[in-house]
């Protein structure tokens, strides 16, 4: 059973010397029910719209093993929310998802997978230090970034709510990976 380990917001935004000035990459997770709108999640930001948010990355999920693999790879632990996620899962590969199919989350959320993450030098000056260097590279070329969702149905998640693929993609649709490896 495939199920939200942790939902995340913005903890702070912080400066940075990016177009924007500043970034909502320092999310946490928080406790409770959070309310998914047509911009995700409630109390959360998205600093940089053009690149990571609007309407087809309203919600960033981000897989367990994932993170995992890149906590060996680092060295370090990487809570929820230290990929900039929204939704930490497990039993389930989000890079696996196919664009266009459709998950229930919790009881009334519907989301829709629109695409990859892109890395950025904003994610790379995040990561720091020596793992910095190649990591917008090394990030993508191991193809774990995880999957942008639209939101479908207006709802309210929270840890420990199932995530069921509610309706398959169209036919000849592309995984997640697939998109990033193009």
């Amino acid at each position: 059973m495939a199920s939200i380990l942790a939902v995340c917001v913005v903890h702070a935004l912080r400066p940075d010397p990016g177009p924007v000035g500043v970034t909502a990459i320092d999310k946490r997770a928080v406790t409770g029910p959070v309310r998914v709108g047509r911009y995700g999640l409630r109390a959360d930001v998205q600093a940089d719209r053009k690149f990571h948010g609007g309407e087809d990355q309203a919600v960033y999920v981000y897989g367990e093993d994932d993170a995992a693999h890149w906590a060996r790879e680092l060295g370090r632990e990487l809570p929820p929310g230290w990929f900039g996620e929204n939704l930490r899962v497990a039993g389930l590969d989000p890079n696996e998802a196919r664009i266009g199919e459709r998950w229930r989350v919790g009881a009334d959320v519907v989301l829709e997978v629109t695409g990859p993450r892109t890395p950025c030098a904003t994610f790379a000056r995040w990561v720091g230090g020596d793992d910095e260097r190649g990591w917008v590279r090394r990030f993508r070329d191991e193809a774990r970034v995880g999957a942008y969702l639209r939101v479908v149905h207006r709802g309210s998640v929270r840890a420990g709510d199932e995530v069921v693929l509610e309706q398959t993609a169209p036919a000849g649709a592309p995984t997640v990976r697939e998109v990033l490896l193009a």
